[in-house]
């Protein structure tokens, strides 16, 4: 049984949390990467690379990755402070804020998604599971275009994290079709440390 959204279950809008950056690059930098001073090379694979970001989060940490949606709301055509990416997304459009964490309960990264509204049901049959995880079910062949990357604080990630920052974090579109059909802004916890070792070569920066 699938789910729909309803106007029932849609929350009145509420901020997004994004990083304040301390630096960031665009689309060039994405693709030559990063000094490993700067950002160790599997940090890089992970914030860098077009795979699935819940898929690589549940092979580093044996457990499943499952979702908590926070925030499910219509906001039209406002620019809602995205990325100006956004506006490549057809509108009227709905953010989607939500914790991808452990099994056992551990947040690993916070993703915030902006759809076209009209068809967000048709990617989002199951609210519950992970984007990667709905479109796996559905067959759909998509390209993870990563656009920009950020390194900087959030003092609500910090709460929620439980974990002292700055966090790095990414935005990127998803295509389908040739189409650009969703924007994801995403940012990891530095507890993925104990998997994937320290974010820069000469440690926390």
């Amino acid at each position: 049984m699938t789910a729909t959204f309803k106007p029932s279950d849609i929350t009145l809008p509420k901020t997004w949390h994004s990083l304040k950056p301390l630096w960031q690059g665009d689309e060039t930098v994405v693709q030559e990467g990063l000094p490993h001073s700067q950002l160790a090379p599997a940090w890089q694979i992970l914030l860098l690379g077009d795979g699935s970001p819940t898929r690589h989060l549940q092979l580093l940490t044996g457990e499943p990755t499952e979702v908590d949606v926070i925030d499910m709301s219509p906001i039209g055509l406002d620019p809602d402070n995205a990325p100006a990416q956004l506006q490549v997304v057809p509108g009227p459009r709905l953010r989607r804020q939500v914790w991808l964490r452990t099994a056992s309960g551990q947040r690993l990264a916070y993703a915030t998604s902006w759809w076209e509204a009209s068809h967000v049901d048709d990617y989002l049959q199951n609210r519950s599971l992970p984007i990667w995880a709905s479109l796996a079910r559905l067959r759909t062949e998509l390209y993870r275009d990563v656009q920009g990357l950020y390194y900087g604080h959030s003092p609500e990630l910090e709460k929620a994290f439980g974990q002292s920052g700055p966090f790095w974090g990414r935005h990127y579109l998803f295509w389908h079709h040739g189409q650009p059909f969703t924007l994801i802004y995403e940012v990891f916890s530095p507890y993925l440390e104990r998997y994937l070792g320290p974010m820069g070569l000469g440690g926390r920066n």
